[in-house]
């Protein structure tokens, strides 16, 4: 075993076929079926006849491993097997193969029977879930599975991806089937994988357990590697934080909080004692604060009050300090167009104004999950404009310099965040709105695939383009909120199933390290300000110091598309997303660059024809883009462009409104039309 460094990025073990090697932020532990059907006297196994003493004897290794791994810091996912309850999702021949079989025995209960744990290998029932000793803690992952192996018919893989997962560790039953079949997976799709011989088990360890491990380390590796359960725990041991012990009590004196707002580093000090309460005690201090430096950052901010008994509330229902929920006593903002049942929804325009019964599905899922709400921002008007200098509620400016935009259409969302008034902000994108601001303010904007998140509540601003975005400290944090939020939405018409296309992961070797990139011609770039092509340049050959390789690539599609957006018909789905004759009756209500553009709109007359065009141009430049980013030897992994030309004063901007908008849009009004996703 060896280890690099004092707090190691790789960790080498011995295993067979050689020593396995893994990096740590890169490698998850995959548990696999450790379910009471297959565990448990009287569940699925033990029906059909399964050795329950050889299952079972994995048990206790597993919860070594699993407590171990939970200690490093290792990222977790658990795996059952089972069907929904109509077993529409079960191939015939799982249900009839081995009970069809001539002299059968032992078969004579099937998948969907009513035993004592409950329906034999069905989703919600008892007998389907792990049982007590493994249970998942909150933010780890579980994967429903249909098959033997953990890749078919789920979404495993773009959930690994996702977590930037290269490595697997893996135990689990049984091991010559769902265990053997899932490395196998694995491996066709880029993984590295290593078995554990002791927390791996089967129902005929005598006739099938070692042979089925040395298939999966002969030939030199040909699907992996297979270790021991202690080379493993040695070399994770001096990684094991004390905090992760058995024992939850806070300590009596909280530790002292550094002020730190990013996810790990409060989940770490809540872990360490610290309380909510004293976060927003201090929050609710540096935002009174900041209000004599920028008055126009809230359109509601929630009173101290409810905000501390929030807080309280969470130390109450959440005991276990080593069993959080991911986003725990994390404060966040939203966007003043994101619905919160019983608050006013503005979206910065009066006569719009409306208060829901219900909250959107983004803002529930992220109260969910532990996070504490603050308050709902400025934004400019019906969420249309990237300077942040057309709202009624005041013009927020850059965290920065006064004279300078905040950026829009998400003007308040990027400068709490850039102001340290919270954690992290639930924004929108459409033309570039989640993007342009947290540039101007010195964070990060990550506006994922349109319809990967649910816009259900959402007041929409052009609703076929619109998606939700994330306003956060760091691209970490906005990986981890995006993967809280992310799911299919069967109310949302919008939203994306959970399966796509299969890309494989480089595990190891130079195309581990290396990547390929794409930049707009020189023609597009010399919109730039001259310190922002300075900068680009820059960040070109930093880029290729960090391996990657710069690569030729058409921009047209993605240009023609960016035209499409406001030189096209698209601009007219802002006008279908409001009320009928909505303009004609609030003219006088709305800010008066809103009414300009929404007249030069109406003015151009557009015909079904035109949009019927705009759409099928908007195909061809989507088909184009993709083969941009094909999966061939000319396909690049990434396009790398300026947030933004350059960042206007607010005096320019209100002397040039409408042009100055559409010179930040050059880079980014392409993203929602091509359906890519985009962080800035």
């Amino acid at each position: 075993m060896s280890v690099s460094n004092d707090v190691p990025q790789t960790v080498s073990i011995d295993a067979k076929p050689y020593a396995f090697s893994f990096p740590l932020k890169h490698t998850a532990l995959l548990i696999i079926d450790m379910q009471r059907d297959f565990l448990l006297p009287k569940g699925f196994g033990d029906i059909q006849g399964g050795n329950l003493e050889a299952v079972q004897a994995s048990i206790t290794p597993t919860k070594k491993l699993l407590e171990a791994c939970r200690g490093a810091g290792l990222t977790i996912f658990h795996t059952r097997e089972g069907h929904v309850p109509d077993l529409s999702d079960c191939p015939s021949s799982k249900l009839v193969r081995q009970s069809a079989a001539p002299d059968n025995t032992q078969h004579n209960l099937i998948i969907g029977d009513k035993g004592e744990l409950g329906r034999l290998l069905t989703r919600g029932e008892y007998g389907h879930d792990i049982i007590d000793e493994l249970q998942p803690l909150p933010g780890e992952v579980v994967i429903d599975k249909p098959g033997k192996g953990s890749f078919w018919n789920t979404a495993i893989l773009h959930k690994l991806k996702a977590r930037a997962i290269t490595h697997l560790i893996v135990s689990g039953v049984t091991t010559e089937c769902c265990f053997a079949t899932t490395i196998r997976e694995a491996n066709d799709r880029g993984f590295e994988c290593c078995g554990i011989t002791e927390a791996t088990s089967g129902y005929n360890d005598a006739n099938f357990k070692q042979c089925s491990l040395d298939m999966i380390h002969w030939s030199q590796g040909l699907f992996g590697f297979i270790s021991h359960l202690d080379p493993l725990l040695e070399a994770l041991s001096p990684l094991i934080s004390p905090t992760a012990s058995s024992n939850s009590t806070p300590p009596q004196t909280p530790p002292v909080w550094d002020g730190g707002l990013t996810i790990p580093g409060l989940q770490a000090s809540y872990k360490k004692g610290l309380s909510p309460v004293t976060v927003v005690e201090a929050l609710y201090a540096k935002i009174e604060a900041y209000h004599k430096i920028d008055p126009a950052v809230w359109i509601h901010l929630e009173t101290k009050d409810a905000v501390l008994t929030a807080a309280k509330a969470l130390s109450v229902k959440y005991t276990d300090r080593n069993a959080l929920p991911p986003l725990f006593g994390v404060p966040f903002s939203i966007k003043d167009s994101i619905d919160v049942a019983g608050l006013p929804t503005t979206t910065a325009c009066p006569p719009l104004t409306h208060i829901p019964s219900v909250s959107a599905i983004v803002y529930t899922k992220t109260v969910e999950a532990g996070a504490i709400f603050i308050g709902k921002t400025n934004l400019d008007q019906l969420a249309t404009g990237l300077t942040g200098c057309r709202s009624p509620y005041g013009i927020p400016h850059s965290v920065f310099h006064k004279d300078y935009i905040s950026g829009g259409s998400s003007s308040g969302n990027a400068v709490s965040v850039g102001a340290s008034l919270v954690s992290f902000s639930l924004a929108t994108d459409t033309a570039g709105s989640g993007r342009v601001p947290p540039g101007f303010n010195g964070v990060v904007g990550y506006k994922p695939t349109r319809g990967t998140i649910s816009f259900r509540g959402v007041t929409p601003a052009c609703l076929s383009l619109d998606c939700i975005a994330l306003t956060t400290r760091t691209v970490s944090d906005a990986r981890t909120l995006w993967q809280i939020l992310e799911a299919h939405d069967p109310l949302d018409p919008y939203s994306k199933p959970a399966l796509t296309f299969e890309r494989h992961v480089n595990s190891i070797g130079p195309q581990a390290s290396t990547f390929k990139f794409g930049i707009p011609p020189q023609e597009a770039l010399s919109l730039c300000s001259y310190p922002y092509r300075r900068l680009f340049n820059e960040s070109i050959t930093r880029l290729q110091a960090l391996g990657g390789i710069l690569t030729p690539i058409d921009w047209t599609p993605f240009q023609k598309a960016g035209q499409l957006l406001y030189d096209g018909t698209f601009v007219s789905e802002r006008l279908a997303s409001l009320p009928d004759n909505f303009l004609a009756n609030n003219r006088s209500n709305l800010h008066p660059v809103i009414v300009e553009l929404m007249d030069k709109v109406e003015a151009r007359q557009s015909t079904a024809v035109d949009a019927y065009r705009d759409l099928q141009a908007k195909a061809l430049y989507t088909l184009q883009a993709s083969h941009v980013f094909g999966y061939t030897a000319s396909g690049v992994d990434v396009i790398v462009v300026p947030t933004a030309p350059t960042h206007w004063t607010v005096k320019e901007v209100l002397a040039d409104p409408i042009r100055k908008n559409s010179i930040l849009g050059e880079f980014t009004h392409s993203g929602n039309v091509l359906d890519l996703c985009a962080v800035a």
